[in-house]
């Protein structure tokens, strides 16, 4: 049997949790520093095996190259992210309206964009959809094409949470005389939004990292940018760790937001 918290050794209570999985302030910091360092560590000694100091030399002059880069990821991935939380809504909408047009196209549209790379759909919508209309702004038609991938993703989140909420809620609702718009406003939407703030917080960091694979259509993105120094300089593992820290400090925040908000929501069964 496990031994209880009061018999555990002082030390050792410092490194496990309680019974209720909390663990004291300073002991989360404790293990946190010692876990990052333990990785960072890892890290080091394989880029070190790996890697010159040349190489790095040679990269670091190209921080500013990384810089630009980092900030248009920054730019497209904001600009696309407002985009697709409305596309989503609207499609939510669709998929749960009792208008038979409007939920198959809903529908369609998800299936397709969920059933398809990314990859595969910037190809066919930037060099053939947006050709043939007149989009050849690279920074537009990617801001497009993540609203649109990510979208679909967002919608199905939206959807699910809305159809989470009981009926026998709604039934109360209606019983008491609130309107269709009061039991959105007042019932389904406080609760959806809770509900879906945790899968909502990941799907936001994906769509940061899956605005890499715009570099395809020659956007001077933040991976682009890591490519070009990499031929420039023959250090390709020199130029692609600073690509990864760059996305790690973008998603990090979202992360953290994410688990945060899964405790705060969490509730007892």
């Amino acid at each position: 049997m496990p031994l209880k918290t009061r018999e555990r050794h002082p030390i050792l209570r410092l490194f496990l949790a309680g019974e209720d999985g909390s663990r004291p302030w300073f002991s989360g910091v404790l293990n946190f520093s010692v876990a990052f360092l333990i990785l960072a560590f890892v890290i080091y000694l394989s880029l070190s095996a790996l890697t010159t100091r040349d190489g790095w030399i040679g990269v670091a002059s190209y921080s500013r190259v990384f810089l630009n880069g980092w900030l248009v990821t920054i730019a497209v991935s904001l600009v696309a992210l407002v985009c697709s939380t409305a596309l989503g809504a609207l499609v939510a909408l669709c998929r749960i309206s009792k208008i038979l047009i409007l939920n198959d196209l809903a529908r369609i549209y998800v299936d397709v964009i969920r059933g398809t790379p990314l990859l595969v759909q910037i190809y066919i919508l930037y060099y053939g959809v947006f050709h043939q209309v007149g989009i050849d702004n690279r920074y537009v038609a990617g801001v497009l094409i993540l609203s649109g991938f990510s979208g679909a993703y967002i919608g199905e989140i939206i959807r699910a949470g809305i159809e989470s909420i009981g009926k026998s809620q709604l039934e109360s609702a209606r019983a008491i005389g609130l309107t269709t718009p009061q039991i959105y406003r007042y019932v389904i939407f406080p609760q959806t939004i809770r509900r879906i703030l945790p899968p909502l917080a990941g799907q936001f960091a994906s769509l940061i990292k899956d605005s890499s694979l715009l570099s395809i259509i020659g956007l001077n993105e933040f991976t682009q940018n890591a490519q070009g120094v990499s031929s420039n300089t023959f250090s390709t593992l020199e130029s692609y760790f600073p690509l990864a820290v760059g996305y790690l400090i973008l998603t990090l925040p979202i992360s953290l937001w994410s688990q945060s908000l899964e405790k705060k929501h969490k509730f007892e069964t």
